[in-house]
């Protein structure tokens, strides 16, 4: 099968994408991987990944748009976080309304050991990465 169904893309395309889905796919398991040996689900690993790189404390729906799951999960996830001693919770200091997440100091070097270990990955995964973007721009010469 060399086009898709009368839209003119080349078998090459579909591999380009299949290439560079496998190296993600690749990644996100050895994210989850990680994240299990250290006893934490690949949700919370990227909840606390999400507040730990907002410049201020962020509200709960924060974390949903950040893991595109609806408000209602983002809060059950929040208080199960919270209960594991991952999170603190505290009155928004703009809104007393809405609540600001924060890092527990447990949570803080759980996601400093994951962090490195995902850095190291990325540096070893990175070529092929590179590899399966170039793809999708069509051939490039041998070096």
């Amino acid at each position: 099968m060399s086009e898709g169904a009368g839209s003119g893309l080349r078998r090459e395309s579909y591999a380009a994408i299949a290439a560079f889905r496998l190296e993600l796919r690749r990644f996100l398991a050895f994210s989850e991987a990680a994240a299990g040996r250290v006893g934490l689900p690949a949700q919370q690993h990227q909840a606390l990944l999400a507040i730990a790189g907002c410049e201020a404390p962020p509200p709960v729906g924060f974390v949903a748009e950040q893991l595109l799951i609806a408000r209602h999960t983002a809060a059950e996830l929040v208080s199960r976080m919270v209960e594991a001693g991952l999170l603190s919770k505290t009155a928004s200091p703009q809104d007393k309304r809405r609540s600001a997440l924060a890092l527990t100091p447990r949570a803080t070097a759980l996601l400093q050991q994951l962090t490195a270990v995902h850095l190291e990955e990325l540096r070893t995964l990175e070529p092929a990465l590179a590899r399966a973007l170039a793809r999708l721009h069509g051939p490039t010469p041998e070096a």
